[in-house]
């Protein structure tokens, strides 16, 4: 801990949906547990509230926690709202904060460091949703696409024309059919 910091106390509410009503609780157990280990940061006190169905939703659960958290300092608070996203932050005491130019780099550095995660994961998941939506509308648009069997480059498949798709599968259609009567012919000999 740096001299000029300071240790700070919040209390971190946790909004949790879903169903059963017991998996709410155990998840936020659990939730609960995960900060006790975070480094920097202790807890105090921590109240769990019984899940109540949600208005309207058939079979569907509310609940919330309220954890009072020491943390030896700012920085330590700023990875748990990061981390655990709680939905209210309540910070006790001190009633006045100064901090450094360097913890404000340390915390600014660290807020920077999750945008930037964030923005990965949503780059990732835009590219994988367009690609998806492409295949979607090509099946849509009636371009026939194989599941590649073994031994057949899917790229291959991919360039193929729909014309010539429609021979491979049709050609497939014919060889098992005919290996199913070859079947049935063996079958009727050996009786």
């Amino acid at each position: 801990m740096n001299s000029t910091e300071k240790k700070i106390e919040a209390v971190l509410v946790l909004e949790i949906l879903g169903r059963p009503a017991e998996y709410l609780t155990e998840t936020l157990n659990r939730i609960c547990d995960d900060i006790k280990k975070e480094q920097g940061t202790k807890v105090k006190n921590v109240k769990i509230n019984t899940p109540e169905l949600i208005k309207d939703k058939k079979d569907f659960y509310s609940s919330f926690c309220e954890i009072e958290v020491e943390t030896e300092g700012m920085l330590n608070l700023v990875i748990l709202m990061f981390k655990y996203m709680p939905a209210h932050v309540e910070v006790i005491s001190p009633a006045n904060m100064s901090l450094a130019n360097f913890e404000w780099s340390e915390v600014l550095s660290e807020i920077t460091r999750r945008l930037h995660d964030y923005e990965e994961v949503t780059r990732i998941v835009q590219a994988e949703k367009s690609i998806l939506e492409k295949k979607l509308r090509d099946i849509l648009d009636g371009k026939v696409r194989l599941i590649p069997r073994k031994n057949v480059d899917a790229q291959k498949i991919e360039s193929t024309p729909k014309e010539e798709v429609k021979e491979e599968v049709t050609e497939q259609t014919n060889l098992s059919e005919k290996k199913e009567e070859l079947n049935e012919k063996k079958g009727k000999k050996k009786k």
